[in-house]
């Protein structure tokens, strides 16, 4: 390299030009689930096995089938498992929460009613090329007050993709595809919560360091039910610039884009840990699955430190969309 490109590199860095976070480092089978990393740091892991309880909670909480941690570009962990206020809380997850089955109602969600659930089946698929890492799960949604041979009623096709992003952050591809082999199919009930992708925040954050934004303007205290192309959740952080976040966006292709939300309102558990937002795509309106038809939703997060500006967010979904 000449001494004259050194030096332009050297302004670049300086002038705080666009730099990549860094290659792919790898995808690691570790005794719990898989490691994403960048730059030999783990900056995301999916968890296959079931997350032991705290003591003295039942262990119908302890589930499987979920991303945590997620840790910005600088090793802040943004996700939360298990919060008292919500035990059935997994970090990045998704399951639907009123369904109907041959005329019973069935709850994938809250887990703690026992009557459905969702964990990791098996993996379908991992591999690291092109600066980034794959990894393809079948999860089963059971319905448990279902006869043996029915009782998973829906299986879900999960690819995770992890790859460096421009300006010290990367991004994490979600990508969710469901089917039902039950010969009557499944009404996912509209209501509040349930399907698409769910997000438990750190416990730091709370009404008074923490901040959303929504692609149509929605704040905290207007975005719950509305639509959004994308949502922008940041809060204080030990990174080196003080702040880190998660820039969520929803596909043009995804069902009743844009997408409905959930957004938890800033009374909500007052204090600190409230933060929870979820992309809903069956928050106002039903969605009959059919049998052995398939359905996919399509989700891409941009993790950062620091802050990330509506311009870029929207540069940021224009580039997912193409």
């Amino acid at each position: 390299m000449s001494y004259k490109k050194i030096i332009c590199l050297c302004i670049a860095f300086s002038l705080g030009a666009h730099v990549a976070f860094g290659q792919l480092s790898g995808l690691t089978k570790t005794s719990k689930g898989y490691d994403f990393s960048l730059n030999g740091k783990v900056v995301l892991s999916y968890q296959t096995e079931k997350e032991p309880v705290p003591e003295g909670v039942d262990d119908v909480f302890s589930k499987s089938g979920f991303i945590h941690p997620l840790k910005s570009p600088s090793g802040q962990i943004l996700t939360r498992i298990q919060p008292s206020d919500h035990y059935h809380h997994y970090g990045i997850w998704g399951p639907y929460t009123r369904a109907t089955i041959d005329g019973r109602e069935v709850d994938f969600w809250n887990i703690g009613d026992r009557k459905g659930r969702v964990e990791f089946a098996h993996v379908i698929s991992e591999k690291v090329a092109g600066g980034a890492a794959e990894l393809n799960v079948r999860q089963h949604h059971f319905d448990l007050k279902a006869e043996k041979s029915k009782q998973i009623a829906i299986k879900e096709d999960l690819r995770i993709k992890v790859k460096p992003a421009d300006d010290n952050r990367y991004l994490v591809d979600y990508t969710t595809t469901i089917f039902t082999e039950l010969d009557e199919g499944i009404l996912l009930d509209d209501y509040r919560y349930g399907g698409g992708l769910g997000f438990r925040a750190t416990e730091i954050w709370g009404r008074d360091n923490s901040t959303i934004l929504t692609s149509e303007g929605d704040i905290r205290k207007t975005a719950d039910g509305k639509n959004a192309r994308w949502i922008i959740v940041k809060g204080e952080s030990n990174s080196p610039a003080g702040q880190s976040g998660i820039l969520f966006l929803s596909h043009n292709t995804n069902r009743a884009h844009p997408e409905p939300m959930r957004v938890w309102p800033e009374d909500n558990y007052d204090g600190k840990g409230n933060v929870f937002i979820e992309f809903c795509p069956i928050r106002h309106e039903s969605w009959m699955i059919l049998p052995n038809n398939k359905y996919t939703l399509k989700y891409r997060m941009i993790v950062f430190d620091g802050d990330l500006s509506p311009e870029e967010a929207e540069n940021y979904w224009r580039d997912f969309v193409k």
